[in-house]
């Protein structure tokens, strides 16, 4: 998803020229969708069952991704000339930066799979199974 999200990026801003902030916002839509059917369909297959429904679990990832995009556009509206660097160094170290929290976020708020329930109550043994 990091090379979709940043060769996406970077290809409209660089190549094609687009301003850095429109080509962010393509770049970062683009990810999202690779990264919530993958982490969906991937990284988590082990649960049985999540504990939210897919619509639930999109809603939180958008809220979620929304707050990294804002966190990263202003970021990189605001560094560059603060720092004296390039809009794509700082770009990149958000890219860098946001994985590992969003990673926690998603495993424990969005993807998350239902509680373990506890073991039924065992049933008396049926005299005629018994040896």
């Amino acid at each position: 998803v990091v090379v979709v999200y940043v060769s996406t990026t970077t290809v409209l801003a660089d190549v094609v020229d687009m301003h850095f902030q429109v080509a962010l916002a393509i770049g970062f839509g683009v990810a999202l969708i690779v990264q919530f059917n993958l982490y969906r369909v991937f990284v988590w297959t082990h649960h049985g069952e999540f504990a939210l429904p897919v619509y639930h679990q999109a809603g939180r990832y958008l809220v979620a991704a929304a707050i990294g995009y804002g966190l990263t556009a202003v970021c990189t509206s605001l560094l560059p000339s603060a720092l004296g660097v390039s809009t794509e160094i700082v770009y990149l170290a958000m890219v860098a930066a946001l994985p590992v929290i969003n990673f926690m976020v998603f495993r424990y708020v969005i993807f998350h799979a239902k509680p373990a329930t506890e073991n039924p109550t065992p049933t008396p043994i049926d005299r005629r199974d018994a040896p």
